[in-house]
């Protein structure tokens, strides 16, 4: 890991620490923390390099103002021609004593004519015209370097053997592999990624939804669910399998399978991805989490019925405890099943109430069991019985099953829900 920190406009305080911790909590964790390479602490490295360049005739010193580079770009404009640094102190021959510290830049001098193939290790090869790619800055008035300049030097140092990035920078390899000509340098492989897009086949923004990764852990979702999600944008295993562990995806993964079409961020796959690894937890991990999201002393019960699965997120699943623990408020026509009446439901209710005060064995097959003896011994439907005691558990319309509940809830607030909802019947 190395923190590209150049663009002093764009730093953000505190976000190298964020990373760190983003990484940590996918398991993705760097070997180097304890001796990050840091692109800010390292700039008279960048500029030594850069005036060497210049020194050897391959870069020079430009003085040109943003004035007169707005003037020539707005020239090419009305002369239809493609914008780009004019050249003006390419051959000035400026000496690096003769400027002053913030009123300079340098740039590097790139071939003015031939082509140049890309050999890319997802698109194949890709051809440039030289005579169209600008002369770039390398090192900027603020005696920061730019990407193209650090990058370069840092992967050289740091050993890199491939360089794998989003295809924004595929236009800018051209000069990256004159860079590694010029210092003397083997290159290394490149390899530019595909795009991901919104559903709407637009850039992913907060319109959209999350966009960081913390807004997705704050959301419940897992750090393996994101991991194996993440992998399947742009990239298939040539199989339908789609469930891929860290250790998985080592193996597994080839750069002859990622794509070269944008990928499609489709939360409900990522949705269906996490719901699969919350469902396979065990109840004492789950119990783990869910504290974090104000859930404590998860029952094994509660466990169960949310592990049965349809909770997408572990937001969702602290929702559906909270709500499940609190005292359920409705109104007492709501017991009342549409194909059925008071009478029925009285009677249902306080049969269900009997049988349930003497089960010894509180699961959900004995209890099951119970609601299906009420339905046949007192000649009622299933929407009499079923119907009502899932009401009175979760004062809801729509709710997991009354057995599911029940198990849930255990034996002593279940039945004091269900003598609650007799009340509230009598009262109709």
């Amino acid at each position: 890991m190395r923190v590209e920190d150049t663009d002093r406009e764009r730093f953000v305080e505190g976000a190298t620490e964020r990373i760190i911790d983003a990484l940590k909590w996918l398991e993705i964790v760097p070997k180097n923390l304890n001796s990050l390479v840091v692109q800010s602490k390292r700039l008279a490295v960048y500029k030594k390099a850069a005036l060497q360049l210049v020194e050897e005739g391959k870069a020079y010193i430009c003085t040109c103002s943003k004035e007169k580079l707005d003037e020539d770009r707005k020239k090419q404009e009305a002369a239809k021609k493609p914008t780009g640094y004019a050249g003006t102190c390419r051959e000035a021959g400026i000496k690096i004593e003769d400027v002053r510290d913030g009123q300079y830049v340098i740039r590097m001098k790139m071939p003015k004519k031939g082509k140049v193939t890309i050999h890319d290790l997802i698109r194949g090869d890709v051809v440039f015209d030289l005579s169209l790619v600008d002369d770039q800055v390398i090192i900027k008035s603020d005696g920061f370097p730019t990407y193209h300049l650090a990058a370069i030097i840092d992967d050289h140092e740091m050993g890199v053997t491939h360089v794998i990035r989003g295809e924004e920078w595929l236009p800018s390899t051209p000069k990256h592999l004159e860079l590694y000509k010029m210092f003397g340098w083997e290159a290394p492989s490149f390899g530019h990624l595909p795009l991901i897009l919104a559903p709407d086949k637009t850039k992913l923004s907060k319109r959209h939804g999350a966009v960081s990764l913390s807004e997705y852990r704050q959301l419940g979702y897992l750090p393996e669910a994101l991991v194996n999600f993440l992998a399947l944008l742009g990239w298939n295993p040539g199989n339908d399998r789609e469930f891929f562990t860290l250790d998985d995806l080592e193996k597994e993964f080839t750069v002859e399978r990622v794509q070269k079409s944008p990928a499609i961020f489709n939360i409900e796959k990522l949705n269906s991805i996490n719901a699969h690894y919350l469902q396979e937890k065990p109840v004492k991990e789950l119990q783990k989490l869910l504290d974090n999201f104000g859930i404590h002393n998860l029952e094994v019960g509660e466990a169960e019925i949310l592990k049965r699965g349809g909770f997408k997120t572990l937001q969702e699943m602290a929702a559906f405890i909270f709500q499940l623990r609190k005292e359920p408020e409705y109104e007492a026509s709501l017991l009342v099943f549409k194909r059925s009446n008071k009478e029925n439901t009285s009677l249902a209710l306080k049969q269900v109430s009997g049988k349930i005060a003497i089960l010894e064995d509180w699961n959900l097959e004995n209890i099951q069991k119970q609601l299906e003896y009420t339905v046949i011994e007192n000649g009622l439907a299933n929407g009499d019985v079923f119907w009502p005691v899932r009401v009175a558990l979760s004062g809801q319309e729509k709710s997991p099953s009354p057995t599911e509940l029940a198990v849930a809830l255990g034996k002593d607030k279940s039945q004091e829900r269900i003598k609650e909802a007799i009340k509230k019947v009598t009262k109709l």
